[in-house]
């Protein structure tokens, strides 16, 4: 092999420790390369290779991405790419400077994030076109050929792997290695790089440094994608954190999230390499398959999960700093069930540069009920309303959780918060002392399912400014819970029970009046309404519209029912075991069963609407329903008849006056929903904005064929046409469009 001149940016420098009299004869040449074949987007790119004695050579690739390394010792060599980033787009030198976990972002970095996929799965190319020039081929990744890579997503699987034992080939330093084995030392570090054998010619596909990110719109309007996508984050949140290993301190180098589902499986591991994830919660199997809408973003974009990096980070990563040890499920997750005063609340958060997403839990065991019935009414924060004790609890735990965390990464994003069950109440009583809170001017969206009520009316008065999407289904008891009455104070009736055995009249007193608000305001619902409403057609179809009743009775229908027998007084106390079990069981309250499936079929209705050109109910559900209304405005009157000149009258007849009255208010509603026509905003809220990133997400979305099916309960079902109606008249049949009975006398 001929000589060439060294350039002065390869002359070596040297290790101390040499063999004797080594040979210079060898040369190694490589080249970065995209998932084309490319080499263009690593030009410029400043390398680094260390050869078998310990000689570093500098160098630049070329403008096709190839560096060489000229006469260097005999053996392999090791290349590194660790440049920091130079340039001045604000979204890197952020992250360069932040205070908390400044990220040491490469140059490499910077440049594999701006390459794309070949395949939009993120899978691996199974040949590429520069491998013909190649004396050998793999396929790599940034954290291969960088120092630090803490914050660098897991290995992906991939087809030609680097040749791992070349590495065992370099040279280590002998003395550090002896005391090592000896066991008088540390272990030497593993050789950083990717190792080339000599005289060869390697082509590296480096992997693009791209995740996936759940698309959420961060305008305050409610839009069909933001119901769907965090009734997703929202059930997650009930699912464990899963790092590996899980102790308080971490003892190891690094962290992994191994476990499925797990939320720092999906943040930290999957979406980082860009795995699509369809489990939410671990109950769910075949036929409850439900992926989110990803959007394919440069790493540096998607939803963070902090490195855990004791070298890179001393202060905080530290296991030495005991009880005082950040890692990333102390920072992002939340579960105090294990504390010796702990709440049992749970939840989770994390971050990109728009957006910070919370997500609360939810009921999950014994712990959850005791604080769902612990309904004393206890003031808010500096206000003068007055807010569920068990709820209030919880919320202040959370919000410490979150302000410490804003504290480290918040620079101005959207917060985003959502919650189901006790997990929504929270998440509002949160999310309204974020907005209170002293300094800051926090921009916030909330949405809730399934959520009880939190505070009274004051509370409510107080906090309308909140931006507050609150979505009931239609058989959801807990909805209507605690009772607008209530103020149970469970220490009360307690007391109770005790002086029972002193003084039976007074215990008994206590007992009987502890569930009761004498003198406070009633509990009241927060946010706007979006409420599943049933409707069933003879020929089998189910579907639910999606709306803003106005009339109190059909909006709580089930849950007024259910609860007004539970909470029926029976001897002086009211009956809680039916409730509670309610509240646990009820398969209409759960998310995967029932709410995931109505908010998946709402979203579609909606795409179905965008792309037909019509609006979001159909003719036949409008006639049903409105049907349905005028049959139960009828039994109305009647009732209203009735009470007339009964003993009663005064209690009965102004109520059902101002329900036939807001009944009125539903049928507007109605009629104004059958003519409204969908636009994309109101599907896609802010994202509509962003055409590229739209498309992109719905190709990858529709390409599941589980998203192209119809689920029959809650889509829009095919208008009975006018013969269908002209038949069903004549023998007196039934047709898609028939009339409900809405039976009062089935709702209280």
């Amino acid at each position: 092999m001929s000589l060439e001149p060294m350039q002065e940016w390869e002359r070596p420098f040297f290790d101390t420790r040499m063999h004797a009299c080594p040979m210079r004869t060898h040369s190694t040449s490589f080249q970065l390369v995209d998932e084309e074949g490319d080499g263009a987007p690593y030009a410029g790119l400043a390398y680094e290779a260390t050869d078998y004695e310990g000689a570093i050579y500098l160098g630049v690739l070329d403008e096709t991405g190839t560096g060489k390394v000229n006469r260097h010792y005999c053996g392999p060599v090791v290349l590194k790419l660790d440049q920091v980033y130079q340039g001045y787009e604000k979204s890197y030198t952020f992250l360069k400077e932040r205070p908390h976990y400044p990220l040491p972002i490469t140059e490499l970095q910077v440049r594999a994030e701006k390459t794309r996929f070949l395949n939009p799965s993120g899978a691996r190319t199974q040949s590429n076109p520069a491998q013909a020039q190649a004396g050998f081929f793999c396929q790599v990744e940034v954290s291969e050929l960088v120092g630090h890579r803490a914050h660098l997503p897991p290995l992906a699987p991939r087809n030609f792997p680097p040749q791992h034992h070349v590495h065992s080939l370099m040279r280590r330093p002998s003395e550090a290695a002896a005391m090592a084995e000896l066991g008088f030392g540390p272990t030497p570090p593993k050789v950083q790089g990717i190792a080339l054998l000599p005289n060869k010619h390697h082509v590296l596909e480096v992997r693009p440094l791209r995740a996936l990110s759940p698309v959420l719109s961060t305008g305050n309007e409610f839009c069909s994608l933001n119901l769907y996508q965090l009734a997703l984050m929202a059930t997650l949140s009930y699912s464990p954190f899963g790092q590996a290993p899980n102790s308080q301190p971490v003892e190891s180098s690094s962290v992994s999230f191994p476990a499925q589902p797990s939320v720092g499986n999906w943040f930290g591991d999957a979406l980082a390499k860009s795995d699509e994830l369809w489990q939410v919660d671990a109950s769910q199997a075949a036929g409850k398959t439900y992926y989110p809408l990803y959007a394919d973003v440069a790493y540096s974009k998607r939803l963070e999960i902090v490195p855990f990096d004791p070298e890179l980070y001393p202060e905080v990563n530290s296991p030495d700093l005991g009880a005082g040890q950040e890692h990333p499920a102390r920072l992002h997750y939340l579960d105090d069930a294990e504390s010796d005063d702990g709440t049992d609340s749970q939840a989770f958060i994390t971050h990109n540069d728009e957006l910070v997403l919370l997500a609360v839990r939810g009921t999950a065991g014994g712990a959850d009920v005791l604080r769902d019935l612990d309904a004393a009414q206890v003031p808010f924060e500096n206000t003068n309303g007055k807010v569920h004790n068990g709820f209030y609890g919880s919320a202040q735990v959370v919000y410490e959780f979150v302000t410490t965390y804003l504290d480290k990464f918040y620079s101005g994003q959207k917060l985003v918060i959502t919650g189901h069950s006790l997990g929504g109440a929270v998440a509002l009583l949160v999310a309204e002392m974020l907005r209170l809170r002293e300094g800051f001017t926090y921009d916030i969206l909330l949405y809730t399912y399934g959520s009880p009520r939190a505070g009274d009316k004051t509370f409510v008065e107080n906090a309308k400014a909140l931006v507050h999407h609150r979505i009931v289904n239609q058989n959801d008891p807990v909805p209507s819970v605690p009772a607008t009455w209530m103020n149970t104070s469970w220490r009360m009736s307690g007391a109770g029970a005790l002086l029972m055995f002193a003084n039976p009249a007074i215990g008994g007193a206590v007992l009987l009046l502890s569930p009761v608000n004498i003198a406070g305001e009633p509990y009241t619902h927060h946010g706007e309404l979006r409420h599943f409403m049933p409707v069933s057609f003879a020929d089998g179809h189910k579907s639910a519209i999606l709306w803003t009743p106005g009339c109190k009775t059909i909006t709580e229908r089930g849950g007024a029912a259910v609860c007004a027998k539970a909470l029926d007084a029976k001897n002086g106390l009211p009956d809680r075991g039916g409730l509670l079990k309610q509240m646990v069981d009820n398969a209409h309250h759960k998310m995967v069963v029932s709410y995931i499936p109505h908010c998946w079929a709402s979203l579609r209705r909606a795409q179905e609407a965008l792309k037909e050109g019509r609006t979001v109910v159909t003719a036949t559900e409008y006639d049903r329903v409105k049907e349905a209304l005028q049959d139960f405005k009828a039994q109305l009157k009647e009732k209203e008849a009735e009470a007339r000149g009964s003993a009663r009258e005064h209690q009965i007849v102004g109520p059902l006056q101002a329900e036939i009255a807001r009944l009125q208010q539903t049928c507007e509603r109605l009629e104004e929903l059958s003519r409204e026509r969908v636009s994309e905003a109101k599907v896609y809220g802010l994202i509509a904005n962003q055409p590229d990133l739209l498309v992109m997400s719905l190709d990858r979305w529709l390409a599941h064929s589980i998203n192209r099916t119809r689920e029959q309960f809650a889509m829009a079902p095919p208008d009975a046409d006018s013969n269908d109606r002209a038949i069903a008249a004549l023998v007196g049949g039934h047709v898609p469009g028939a009339a409900f009975n809405l039976d009062i006398d089935a709702i209280g």
